[in-house]
């Protein structure tokens, strides 16, 4: 294991204990020392978007997945990608993006319930209810739900322009 490698999961491992302040300082002296690794600015990113710093969290999640990212962490950096960008006023770039990730991760069904909060904050409502229900009908284990499912599919028809609504 490279000795970077190693010094990340170490604060990773603090980070999870809810010391995000500390970590950012940390990941920051760790990104000066080895720049241009895809795995650390993945984790700037990360903090910085948990402390609601979105710009800054953008930059950082463009960054990790330019350098080449693995692609267990790909998916979650395409998804804080977007989220930072929906919350810094860029919808459409987000719905982007999340579009983009969906094509290269299809069976990642999360990338889909992020996709509605970013058609929504879009204003593309009717789509971001269809997505978010197609999530639900197509992922839930509930019995309610499942039991309801003909019916839902009915009225996401309905929504989606192909059929009339009841």
């Amino acid at each position: 294991m490279t000795a970077w490698r190693e010094e990340l999961n170490a604060i990773i491992g603090a980070r999870h204990g809810g010391q995000v302040a500390s970590v950012l300082s940390q990941l920051q002296d760790l990104d000066l020392r080895y720049p241009h690794i895809a795995e650390i600015q993945y984790q700037l990113a990360w903090t910085l978007e948990s402390m609601g710093r979105y710009a800054e969290s953008a930059v950082r999640y463009d960054n990790a997945i330019s350098f080449g990212l693995p692609p267990n962490e790909l998916s979650g950096a395409w998804i804080g990608l977007s989220s930072s960008l929906r919350q810094t006023g860029n919808p459409k770039q987000a719905v982007d993006i999340l579009r983009r990730a969906r094509s290269q991760f299809p069976e990642n069904r999360e990338i889909d319930a992020f996709l509605a909060l970013a058609l929504h904050a879009a204003g593309q409502h009717d789509e971001a209810i269809v997505t978010a229900l197609t999530v639900l009908i197509e992922t839930s284990e509930d019995v309610g739900v499942t039991a309801y499912q003909r019916s839902l599919r009915h009225h996401l028809r309905y929504l989606s322009g192909s059929g009339n609504s009841s």
